[in-house]
């Protein structure tokens, strides 16, 4: 049981995730849950699969990417410049990489996040990828 989303990226972002260090499947999980499975306005509009906040031109305060790959890179490079990346880094626990993704405020609703995040994992089977 595969999204196309997820099956779409998934080579993507295993180089993404051994360049940077973090889980696969914190990149799946997060990717389909910001970009509503590649469905949302931000992910079609703006290639922004990761709810990232920046310029574009649409008007929305979101950031657009010139490929959805442009939006993964930024996304993982964003986490590079939090506190608890050199911490996490190389560390493949999918639940400790979303707990300090949430605490250190990626999403306005952290508890909701987590559960939408766990919830895409556990139904995508995404420990299989990690």
């Amino acid at each position: 049981l595969r999204n196309t989303v997820i099956l779409n990226k998934t080579e993507y972002a295993e180089n993404l995730a051994a360049k940077y260090g973090n889980p696969l499947s914190s990149i799946l999980a997060i990717a389909f849950v910001e970009s509503g499975g590649g469905s949302s306005k931000n992910s079609k509009a703006l290639n922004n699969h990761f709810g990232i906040v920046g310029k574009n031109n649409i008007g929305s305060k979101y950031k657009q990417f010139s490929s959805t790959e442009e939006s993964y890179e930024a996304f993982c490079k964003l986490l590079t410049k939090k506190k608890y990346y050199t911490s996490l880094k190389g560390n493949d626990d999918f639940s400790s990489w979303v707990k300090a993704i949430a605490s250190a405020g990626y999403s306005t609703q952290p508890q909701e996040w987590m559960r939408r995040i766990n919830l895409i994992f556990n139904k995508y089977q995404l420990k299989e990828t990690n």
